[in-house]
């Protein structure tokens, strides 16, 4: 954990996401929280770390999720030398894709 970020401010705002239960809670909360370009900024990190997963190639990767190379490349090196986070996450979905499948 990010000694820089380990604040009760920052705390408070995760717990808070933790409470959400729905994706249309997601949007009541974050359309709040952030303007519509940072959260279109998040999406766009996240998929490009999933392009990246996928092993797209950089000029693909920039082309299909709208963004710059240099925003390829700081994901790339968060997936490469991070905290595991996004793995952690995509694994998750993966998972929830699986029994969701399996249940229809």
């Amino acid at each position: 954990m990010n000694k820089k970020i380990d604040t009760m401010p920052v705390r408070q705002l995760f717990e808070a996401v933790l409470t959400l239960e729905t994706v249309e809670e997601c949007y009541l909360f974050f359309e709040d929280l952030l303007t519509v370009k940072e959260i279109e900024s998040l999406s766009q990190r996240l998929q490009v770390a999933e392009l990246l997963r996928k092993k797209e190639t950089y000029v693909n990767i920039a082309r299909i999720a709208n963004s710059s190379t240099a925003t390829v490349s700081r994901v790339n090196r968060v997936l490469s030398y991070g905290n595991d986070g996004f793995e952690m996450v995509f694994s998750r979905m993966e998972k929830n894709a699986s029994k969701n499948k399996r249940k229809k």
